[in-house]
């Protein structure tokens, strides 16, 4: 069943460029991923989900996918909640509607098939192949600078792809397979030399495209470049692959290589947290806040990982990182897709061009409003679980009289990111929502039903997950 949630909006991409209406065959397939995902979450355990077609003999070299454990499941959740929400915001100018929508379908299908993928070449394609669309609808449909944001995300991706293969090949190389499974059952025959080297170029790699500090400055300028479903689908799901390929393959198959590398990525998870957080608090844009917001994100769930480096018995990290990054995907497309929405409305995004946005539009600074409060880390909402987990995990098995470990302390200066968040996002919600009306917001039009509805469906996903983690928690038992 998994080649089918995989090649199905490669399918509908076809049937587009083939002359099907475009925005009706792309609501379409998202549809149907949206119940196979569903699907999937409920019965990943079942065989039905597991699939292989030989390709290659010599490299053997298989089309292989499965969820080996409830991470998998998880990631396709999101990615099919987060593509039926890009394509429902989708307002593509006339004549390029077949690009738009299809570049959208795109891009979920390689999120999709990476975190499908058991064989470790189609797990690396597939992303590579999310990355084409990505880059062309930045620089073709952008806003601002946008070819230069299309380069500069084009090459520090390029750079850090390169770099995941090397470190993916040498780990290929030593484990004598391409099946990731068969490469974590042969964990503990790496040696400890060749670990740390794999293990700083996998840290590089995955980080680059995580945008990890002090790889990001590729990230905010993309995303406030990109046009919104594009945002979304890359910010709220496909840069979840680095994290997912750490948890998948790094931690299990180099814990030794990670432990040696654990002191400076404790350092770099601050840079994002603090340092680009004070940077986001500086943002004049809503677009560029956002952006900045989605890098100073990653430090959480980088934390989560160190938690789970320190300690691979932790039974906190791993479950803390991918519930944040379920909450962090959903919360992030949320806002881009709203702050798209303000653009259409008032033709701003802008701090200056804009204020007392909800006398005109109180629906959208209803849900704009709960997305905010979402990355605040509201109690209810999905993105207070994850974050509050991720900081019991830094804290398991917490020895009072051998004092604080490096862990402990950067979590401690983490939770300062905490406050960090508020004042950017409640500052950028007064800004644009309260305050006396201006003349690009005193006729904004307010959200109709249909543009509701994306915005409806995240929200419930959030609030459900906010308001019993189990949900997700459940499958990664």
């Amino acid at each position: 069943m998994l080649p089918i949630l995989v090649f199905l909006p490669i399918a509908a991409f076809i049937a587009i460029l083939l002359g099907s209406p475009a925005r009706f065959t792309a609501i379409a397939a998202s549809v149907a991923n949206l119940a196979l995902g569903i699907w999937a979450a409920a019965t990943w355990q079942n065989e039905c989900w597991n699939f292989s077609l030989p390709v290659l003999e010599k490299p053997a070299l298989n089309l292989a996918f499965g969820m080996p454990d409830g991470m998998s499941a998880v990631m396709i959740l999101l990615s099919v909640i987060v593509t039926l929400a890009a394509v429902l915001t989708t307002k593509a100018p006339a004549g390029s509607e077949r690009l738009h929508y299809g570049s959208s379908l795109l891009i979920s299908a390689g999120a999709l098939g990476a975190f499908a993928s058991t064989d470790l070449f189609f797990f690396y394609a597939f992303h590579e192949l999310a990355l084409i669309p990505t880059f062309i609808m930045i620089g073709l449909f952008g806003r601002g600078d946008r070819r230069e944001a299309a380069w500069k995300i084009t090459i520090y991706l390029g750079v850090g792809s390169i770099v995941l293969l090397a470190g993916l090949l040498w780990l290929s190389s030593l484990t004598g397979t391409l099946d990731m499974n068969k490469m974590i059952a042969a964990a503990g025959t790496i040696d400890a030399t060749a670990q740390k080297g794999i293990a700083a170029l996998l840290l590089i790699g995955f980080g680059t495209l995580v945008s990890l500090f002090p790889f990001h400055s590729w990230a905010a300028p993309a995303y406030a470049s990109a046009p919104a479903p594009v945002a979304m689908l890359h910010a709220g799901v496909l840069k979840k692959f680095g994290l997912y390929g750490l948890l998948r393959l790094a931690i299990p198959l180099l814990p030794d290589g990670l432990q040696a590398w654990l002191t400076p990525l404790l350092v770099l998870l601050l840079g994002n947290i603090l340092w680009v957080g004070l940077v986001t608090i500086s943002q004049k844009r809503l677009d560029g806040m956002l952006g900045n917001s989605s890098v100073m994100h990653m430090g959480y769930i980088f934390l989560a990982i160190a938690a789970l480096i320190a300690m691979p018995s932790n039974p906190l990290a791993k479950p803390a990182a991918v519930l944040l990054m379920f909450a962090h995907g959903i919360s992030i497309a949320l806002l881009f897709g709203l702050a798209d929405r303000i653009e259409r409305s008032t033709g701003s995004l802008d701090f200056t061009d804009l204020g007392g946005l909800a006398k005109s539009a109180p629906s959208l600074a209803f849900l704009f409003g709960i997305g905010a409060m979402a990355s605040i880390g509201l109690p209810g909402l999905a993105n207070f679980a994850g974050e509050v987990l991720v900081f019991l995990s830094t804290f398991h098995n917490y020895n009072g009289t051998a004092g604080l470990s490096p862990l402990q302390i950067t979590c401690i200066l983490a939770i300062w990111g905490v406050v960090i968040s508020a004042v950017y996002m409640l500052r950028a919600y007064r800004r644009v929502f309260h305050g006396p009306s201006v003349k690009a917001t005193e006729s904004a039009a307010d959200l109709t039903i249909t543009d509701r509805i994306p915005a409806l469906l995240l929200i419930l996903s959030l609030l459900a997950v906010g308001l019993y983690p189990n949900l997700l928690l459940n499958l990664l038992k």
